[in-house]
């Protein structure tokens, strides 16, 4: 299971960036009145926009949810990995001293 989360928080990092890479800044928009807009695009002027602001908040859900799944998965590995108490079914016995003759 941690493997899972861990490939698709990944995943999704990789398509937030490239998402982001894609959308326009605000500066944009002015250069779209002088005819270097998208108006022949798939979804329409305003329309790749809204499709990418929308994709881009899915993805950081996604993301901000795999990244707290994460962190517990962590915290839980590291508190069972530096717990100081002995296992109840196997009871430690001290060994006894031997003797090396030279």
């Amino acid at each position: 299971m941690f493997t899972f989360i861990l490939a698709l928080h990944i995943i999704v990092a990789i398509a937030m960036i490239g998402l982001i890479l894609i959308q326009h800044g605000k500066g944009a928009d002015a250069g779209a009145s002088f005819g270097a807009g998208s108006s022949g695009t798939v979804f329409g002027a305003a329309g790749t926009a809204n499709f990418l602001t929308r994709a881009t908040a899915v993805l950081t859900v996604v993301f901000f949810i795999t990244s707290m799944t994460l962190a517990v998965h962590a915290r839980k590995q590291a508190e069972d990995q530096f717990r100081l108490d002995a296992p109840a079914s196997a009871p430690q016995t001290p060994r006894p001293m031997t003797q090396h003759s030279e």
